[in-house]
């Protein structure tokens, strides 16, 4: 590469940028297939078709300041411009929200996400793209900026482009469990050695297999599926105390058979006495 990038855009017509391209537009098509509902929003980078495989009716793309950065790949007319941070919908009303690399481009992420989460309904769905910043294409980026301080210029080349702030992937998911957005998936992709020569990134396609196995978590970008969960409200009545039913008795079972007894009476009747004992009782015997 011969000049410094500085757009985005600009940056997604280079050899390597086509590669990422490619790859999120697979991931995206993967997973907007299957979130139903009404009303889908792509917010930022209109030159990547996120909503391409949505099956909802009402579907809009818009631009932001990050977007006239530079120019902008071939792509259908954006549907209109807005804030990320304020976006014109009412609360609740949006059933998928695309966020193709622009938390890292907004100077307020955190308000990104907050304006995510009060325009999605409940169990709506936001999915999104970014560097990742502990890559090998984040890492030269990183050596770029050092080489700039300490003012070597020839290893000061910038890889990625120069705007925004790539985020770490485990700040993001700490981000969205605030925000009520529970995370259902999370991917990473694009493994090649940090290059925009074409011959070289085809010769080392390779790596894009190896570090799927061998470093899952080193890929130079990773999308981010998340769903908003409201915890649901129980209402209690008053703590009436039920009504207890009688129990009427019910009369053991009567035998016919006489009933035996284990235990010795406690009295007994005396034998009777003979008239032959009682007479010698009473006889005198004369000495």
């Amino acid at each position: 590469m011969t000049h410094e990038i500085i757009g985005l855009g600009d940056w997604l017509q280079s050899a390597a940028g086509q590669r990422v391209m490619a790859w999120e537009t697979r991931q995206l098509e993967l997973a907007v297939c299957d979130v139903f509902g009404y009303h889908a929003v792509q917010l930022g980078l209109p030159g990547l078709a996120g909503l391409a495989g949505s099956r909802m009716p009402h579907r809009w793309v818009l631009g932001n300041e990050a977007d006239l950065v530079g120019s902008q790949p071939s792509s259908p007319a954006t549907d209109g411009w807005a804030d990320p941070a304020a976006l014109p919908f009412p609360d609740a009303s949006v059933d998928l929200v695309v966020l193709p690399h622009t938390l890292e481009l907004s100077a307020d992420p955190h308000g990104v996400l907050r304006e995510v989460e009060r325009v999605l309904v409940p169990e709506g769905r936001v999915v999104m793209t970014l560097f990742n910043p502990l890559s090998l294409w984040g890492l030269r980026q990183a050596r770029a900026h050092v080489c700039r301080r300490v003012g070597l210029s020839v290893w000061g080349q910038l890889f990625l482009p120069s705007v925004g702030d790539y985020i770490a992937p485990w700040r993001v998911r700490d981000w969205l469990s605030f925000m009520n957005l529970e995370v259902q998936s999370q991917r990473y992709g694009v493994y090649v050695w940090p290059t925009q020569s074409p011959a070289w990134l085809d010769r080392l396609d390779a790596m894009n297999r190896m570090g799927a196995r061998w470093w899952p978590v080193m890929g130079a970008v990773y999308f981010v599926e998340a769903t908003k969960r409201v915890r649901g409200m129980r209402l209690l009545g008053p703590a009436w105390r039920p009504r207890r039913l009688a129990l009427k008795p019910v009369p053991a079972a009567v035998s016919s058979a006489p009933a035996v007894s284990h235990h010795e009476p406690a009295s007994r009747t005396p034998p009777p006495v003979s008239t032959e004992s009682m007479t010698c009782q009473n006889t005198t015997i004369p000495w």
